[in-house]
């Protein structure tokens, strides 16, 4: 769940010692999205980690049409073919996640797949009780790979990674992850880092950047 801007995907118990994770030298290398034009009421959300935006900025001020709804996800780099369901926000302003750690939760108050800024898919790496999650392998992609959602009307749209990064969810950077850009883009979201025992989370997140393919 987003308590800080981070999301909580997972509470393995022996699974956490074998779920890929990026190499650090690109785990935690810096990433820079271009700014989008400047235009009136086009905000940035806040720099310090918070609840996501109940609306993305970027999709309130520069998308002109929706785009449809995802209904599936594809990363043959890893093997997943996937639903995905839309999720909102908790009572509490935390955003909801997947009750089935086989499906993938696609944030419907941002943009949606294709549509100019930041898409947000969610996943479960593991779970106790059910074993490896959806995106259980999502920190073994590379720069390259290809994402593919296909969407309500029938239509698909791809996605290439730029990026995998893993950020600790106490410095979970919100404004990037959710933050307006000039083009459409995506981001996968689940849980690594190193694993708590005590508490029995992961103490990070793993997030892909990728923007639509050429």
């Amino acid at each position: 769940m987003f308590v800080t801007g981070a999301v909580c995907l997972g509470i393995g118990v022996a699974a956490q010692r074998s779920a890929p994770q990026p190499p650090p030298a690109i785990a935690h290398a810096p990433v820079v999205i271009p700014a989008p034009p400047a235009s009136p009421g086009n905000h940035e959300p806040p720099s310090t980690a918070s609840t996501p935006p109940a609306a993305s900025a970027s999709a309130q001020a520069t998308n002109t049409a929706p785009a449809p709804p995802p209904v599936s996800v594809d990363i043959p780099a890893i093997g997943v073919h996937a639903s995905v369901i839309p999720l909102g926000l908790q009572p509490n302003g935390e955003i909801q996640v997947p009750a089935d750690v086989q499906h993938v939760g696609w944030y419907r108050l941002g943009p949606a797949p294709g549509q100019i800024g930041p898409a947000v898919l969610l996943g479960h790496v593991d779970s106790a009780h059910s074993g490896p999650g959806v995106f259980f392998r999502l920190g073994a992609l590379r720069n390259g790979d290809v994402i593919t959602v296909a969407r309500t009307d029938g239509s698909a749209v791809s996605f290439t990674v730029y990026a995998v990064r893993e950020y600790q969810k106490d410095f979970f950077p919100t404004a990037l992850v959710y933050g307006p850009t000039p083009d459409p883009e995506i981001r996968l979201i689940t849980c690594g880092g190193a694993f708590d025992r005590h508490t029995g989370h992961y103490l990070s997140n793993i997030v892909v950047f990728a923007r639509l393919a050429g």
